[in-house]
């Protein structure tokens, strides 16, 4: 596929993106105390290296690669609680930051995707993106799951992180 300009900048800034979620997540593996939650940033780095993957093959001039649309990966996720509602300690508090951080990380890269679809004319290309766009979501509906199951949401925790 011949990309013009402005679908290689597209592509280049996705690329960058995902470099970036990974080097994030990555890192939040590290930092997290939960096992639970470091399972989830290393299943979530798996999907952003996929989307990589992806997204350098388009940029290469590669075969699209052929996408489904149906995750159902968030809607199936059912975290166990390792924190209690009304638990409130660092580790609670440091592991609900790198999830909520996670989550706005998320809605933004979605929204990326969201943007960039239309830049393409090309179906497979678009499909694509709507593929990727539908995981981000998933994965924040994952990470918003974790925190509900562990008391991460609520005034309470809000008060807490500021």
């Amino acid at each position: 596929m011949q990309l013009i300009e402005k679908e290689r900048q597209a592509l280049t800034n996705l690329k960058e993106q995902e470099m970036l979620s990974i080097d994030k997540y990555q890192r939040y593996a590290q930092q997290a105390h939960d096992p639970q939650l470091q399972g989830l940033f290393n299943n979530i780095i798996e999907h952003e290296q996929h989307h990589l993957n992806s997204i350098k093959q388009v940029l290469d001039g590669g075969d699209i690669p052929q996408v489904d649309c149906n995750d159902t990966q968030g809607r199936d996720y059912n975290p166990t609680a390792t924190y209690t509602q009304e638990e409130m300690t660092q580790n609670k508090i440091d592991d609900s930051y790198l999830a909520t951080d996670s989550i706005a990380s998320e809605k933004l890269i979605s929204g990326e995707y969201n943007d960039d679809v239309f830049v393409f004319g090309n179906t497979d290309v678009r499909r694509l993106f709507a593929d990727i766009q539908v995981e981000e979501q998933n994965h924040a509906e994952m990470l918003y799951k974790y925190k509900v199951t562990n008391g991460m949401v609520g005034e309470l925790m809000d008060g807490m992180m500021h």
